[in-house]
């Protein structure tokens, strides 16, 4: 009986493995499950540790110009290596900086077949402080070209998926999901006690989504006056507004889960533009599926995810912000019940279990 046939696939991501969200929830979380499906895969980061450990600091221009050099050298040598293989899985680009060269050799010189994922509108500019130099030589519209050569696409989203579908028809509905067995799941972490403690509203995200929070500040300084909770901002950053119940946690993946479920009810504002559009509601995925009710703005993926006064709340507006946050703080009751929907909603649509089938399909 002839032997089945191993699928050899090299991942391309920008950052170093188990270190970025968009990563850790679009692709890492899946490795484990490729062997026993006949999947043997590699994996190549663009940038190594050092690099990333001052990429969001200020100065440090020497070090960060020879990381890039080094990453642009190491996509190089990685080459050859890729006549090995039948995939390459790129996540967001293969190098974050200029044209789309490594992408056009893989797919027209090495003819390897493209799987091309991404979980947000990069093909549009979103500057910051923090990259307003890099922005210049980012090539955002490289995006189309490597979807025109891409094998197939994997799209976080249906606005994604729409923008994809402009240049090649083989895109997959890939929706970021969550590891409810292994990483996000109460069960496996000590509770918080948070007998004789005021509720916590929570906000995790990066430096590059914080300021999404600045619409709450005046929202959150009004409630203070007639309600007792803490306001726990889980960042790699510390907000720079100031609030009498905020609470700032440095991000850690080592205490993520623990961090996180000291919320009793987590926010995601958005603003409706374009690039938010993009967003594959990740904040809400996370509180949901540790049984935490979202409040979210209706941006995007959020209206598929949540439900409204099911398993979360879906505010319209400031005075809606303003009172569905004061019933969870005033109904804790009501407020575990959502969450225990919440968590059901993600481990049926957006666990990691019920999309595994999807994600290794993208190889067959």
């Amino acid at each position: 009986m002839a032997s089945k046939k191993i699928i050899k696939v090299a991942f391309l991501f920008p950052y170093p493995h188990t270190t970025a969200p968009s990563q850790r929830f679009r692709f890492e979380q899946y490795l484990d499950l490729l062997p026993a499906n006949g999947i043997e895969y590699s994996l190549h980061s663009f940038l190594d540790e050092s690099t990333w450990a001052i990429l969001y600091k200020k100065g440090h221009f020497l070090q960060k110009l020879g990381g890039i050099l080094r990453g642009f050298g190491r996509r190089f040598l990685l080459l050859p290596r890729l006549l090995k293989v039948d995939f390459v899985f790129i996540h967001r680009e293969a190098a974050p900086l200029g044209p789309p060269i490594f992408e056009w050799l893989i797919a027209k010189i090495l003819r390897k077949k493209i799987i091309f994922d991404f979980d947000d509108a990069i093909w549009l500019p979103n500057t910051s402080e923090n990259n307003r130099v890099a922005a210049f030589i980012k090539f955002h519209s490289k995006t189309a070209a490597i979807c025109r050569w891409a094998y197939k696409i994997s799209a976080g989203n249906h606005y994604l998926a729409d923008y994809a579908r402009q240049f090649n028809p083989r895109v997959v509905l890939n929706p970021t999901t969550i590891d409810t067995e292994n990483w996000h799941n109460p069960r496996l972490f000590a509770q918080p006690n948070k007998q004789d403690e005021p509720p916590t509203i929570g906000w995790t995200g990066t430096h590059s989504t914080i300021k999404y929070l600045n619409e709450l500040v005046p929202i959150l300084q009004n409630l203070e006056k007639k309600y007792l909770f803490k306001f726990l901002v889980i960042s790699n950053q510390a907000p720079d507004f100031q609030l009498n119940s905020l609470l700032y946690v440095p991000w850690q993946k080592e205490t993520e889960i623990i961090d996180l479920m000291q919320m009793d009810f987590g926010v995601m504002p958005l603003t409706e533009d374009a690039w938010a559009k993009g967003k594959c509601g990740f904040k809400a995925l996370q509180y949901m599926a540790l049984a935490i009710p979202a409040l979210v703005s209706p941006v995007g993926v959020n209206t598929e995810i949540v439900d409204e006064g099911i398993n979360g709340f879906i505010c319209e507006s400031s005075a809606d912000w303003a009172q569905k946050i004061a019933f969870l703080l005033a109904n804790p009751t009501q407020c575990i019940a959502i969450g225990k929907a919440a968590r059901e909603k993600i481990i049926e649509k957006y666990s990691v279990i019920a999309n595994q089938n999807n994600f290794v399909l993208l190889f067959k």
